[in-house]
């Protein structure tokens, strides 16, 4: 059975929010050798479409018409600096409401989920958008529950993606929803990704970014941290070292950070931990992991795994280790 995708484009969308899921379904159609995927790009008229690159697309269809090219199977939004202009097109919102009745998966890349949620298409759902806007979404739409650490998010049939290429790891999702693992993992590996990321995944390291957050002596003396993290440091000392009370080292940190200096040193170390873990060949023990960088012992970095990446280590290096594969997400 084939089955119709639409992607979504506006003026200024992001091109890459088109182009990397219409490519995982169209190498899923070359892979196979066979025709799984009928695309189609909907615009607000066929034609030429600017994105925010300056390069353009061509899009085929109207949105308003897309009850010409049959029953669509999956219609994706994407996002892009032109999403505040489409977030005021009452057309264009009232015909995302319709085709929610209508089509089986409704979703968005990057900040698409604004207009998903300004269609009232998000309310009480679980969704995620670029990192950057999160906050923002969770402001203006606060029915929506916004999980800002996450690649992709699936709640009651809606499907919202993280920032620009994670719409590539929404599109592989849904490949191997459709299609099974192996086809998605042969998919990966033809636009030689290195892997399918879970949605579970963090859109990247925010405590390594933390650092450029910050400002004069924090700054200085996050730098030390970084460089030395499995040291054995003492809130005093810390404090100490950059001539500041305790107290005041907490205050700087919850100000400038929005947490306390011991909970930011243990996602650092576990960080680390999760790094070493999947550049290993084989899986090290976990009692050795733990001890290396200050972790306490295997059980306790189970349990910090979990809290914090959503899955044990022992997942976490099949998923992400040499080697390893992606597991199903969407069931």
């Amino acid at each position: 059975m084939s089955r119709t995708v639409v992607l979504l484009a506006y003026p200024d969308c992001q091109l890459l929010d088109i182009s990397g899921p219409w490519q995982v379904f169209a190498s899923a159609n070359d892979v196979s050798g066979r025709p799984l995927y009928r695309l189609h790009l909907a615009a607000d008229a066929p034609g030429s479409v600017a994105t925010n690159g300056g390069l353009p697309l061509q899009a085929d269809i109207a949105w308003r018409e897309l009850s010409a090219v049959g029953p669509v199977d999956t219609l994706l939004v994407a996002g892009g600096r032109g999403v505040l202009a489409q977030q005021q097109h009452t057309g264009l919102l009232d015909a995302l409401g319709e085709q929610s009745r209508r089509v089986r998966r409704l979703g968005s890349i990057c900040t698409g989920a604004f207009l998903l949620a300004a269609a009232g298409l998000l309310e009480g759902r679980q969704a995620t958008t670029h990192w950057r806007h999160c906050a923002q979404l969770a402001s203006e739409y606060p029915t929506i529950q916004v999980v800002p650490d996450a690649l992709y998010v699936e709640s009651a049939g809606r499907f919202t993606s993280a920032g620009v290429t994670a719409g590539i790891d929404l599109a592989l999702s849904l490949l191997e929803a459709d299609h099974g693992s192996d086809l998605a993992g042969r998919v990966a590996r033809e636009l030689v990704l290195f892997l399918r990321r879970p949605g579970g995944q963090s859109q990247f390291s925010e405590v390594l970014a933390s650092q450029h957050r910050t400002r004069g002596s924090l700054r200085r003396l996050l730098d030390r941290i970084h460089a030395d993290p499995a040291a054995p440091y003492r809130l005093e000392t810390l404090a100490e070292s950059i001539g500041v009370t305790p107290r005041h080292l907490s205050r700087l940190f919850r100000q400038q950070l929005a947490t306390t200096p011991g909970a930011y040193l243990t996602r650092l170390r576990l960080e680390q931990a999760r790094q070493a873990l999947v550049a290993s060949e084989q899986a090290p023990p976990l009692e050795r992991l733990a001890r290396q960088w200050r972790l306490g012992g295997a059980e306790q970095l189970r349990r910090l795994f979990q809290r914090h990446y959503g899955v044990s280590p022992t997942l976490y290096y099949q998923r992400f280790g040499p080697g390893g594969r992606a597991l199903p997400t969407f069931r």
